[in-house]
């Protein structure tokens, strides 16, 4: 576990036992299990601790938030205005519920597509995360119109990328995203791999974003 403020884990492991709970009702994480929820939800959050201190300032969002992971725990540790983003409205109403519990005054919810928040707030971002949310042409598509110049991605990705990674360096002039990082690790257990690629925001797309909702998954650029 990388080291962090004992108070941010017992507020992380807070946020761990709502989510457990709540399961119950509605389906927003496929760990029921405590001691692993530690390992692939709060640590697997926290690796991109250090990368998110050191993009711009401003707000954050994080996209396809889900049970509310990295954004929760990123949000606990950095202070920054946050903003938790997912199209499915049951599971935002329970990370609502998740915020207020912890009292997090810096986050707020956007229950909605990326697309729409988009046209809602362009360019109102310095960074995004995003986890297991879509494949990365789509996604550095997805995340342009969001991010103001020099704003961040940060992608957290398994190891076996590579065809999906060459397939987003085609497109980085059209939407204006262009990597700037690229690291491997390994999780605490020793055997569960990450990948955490940033990429910046830097001028204007070539084409017109965002396209219409559902577009960039089913027609990704090339």
């Amino acid at each position: 576990m990388i080291p962090v403020d004992p108070q941010v884990l017992n507020a992380c492991q807070k946020h761990v036992d709502l989510l457990i709970e709540a399961n119950k009702r509605v389906n927003l994480t496929r760990i029921e299990d405590s001691e692993e929820a530690r390992l692939l939800h709060i640590e697997d959050s926290l690796v991109g601790l250090e990368l998110i201190n050191q993009a711009p300032e401003g707000c954050y969002a994080d996209l396809g938030t889900g049970g509310g992971f990295p954004g929760i725990p990123l949000a606990i540790a950095t202070g920054r205005e946050t903003l938790l983003v997912d199209s499915v409205a049951k599971k935002v109403r329970e990370l609502q519920g998740f915020v207020e519990e912890l009292g997090l005054s810096n986050v707020q919810t956007y229950a909605g597509r990326i697309e729409e928040l988009a046209e809602a707030k362009p360019a109102a971002f310095s960074v995004l995360t995003a986890r297991a949310l879509t494949a990365l042409p789509s996604l550095i598509e997805l995340a342009s119109p969001l991010l103001c110049e020099g704003g961040w991605l940060i992608c957290y990705k398994s190891d076996d990328i590579d065809e999906e990674l060459d397939a987003a360096l085609n497109i980085q002039e059209k939407v204006a995203m262009f990597l700037i990082s690229d690291e491997r690790l390994v999780l605490s257990d020793g055997v569960t791999p990450r990948r955490l690629l940033v990429f910046r925001k830097h001028g204007e797309p070539t084409v017109k974003l965002p396209r219409r909702v559902g577009m960039a998954q089913k027609r990704p650029y090339k």
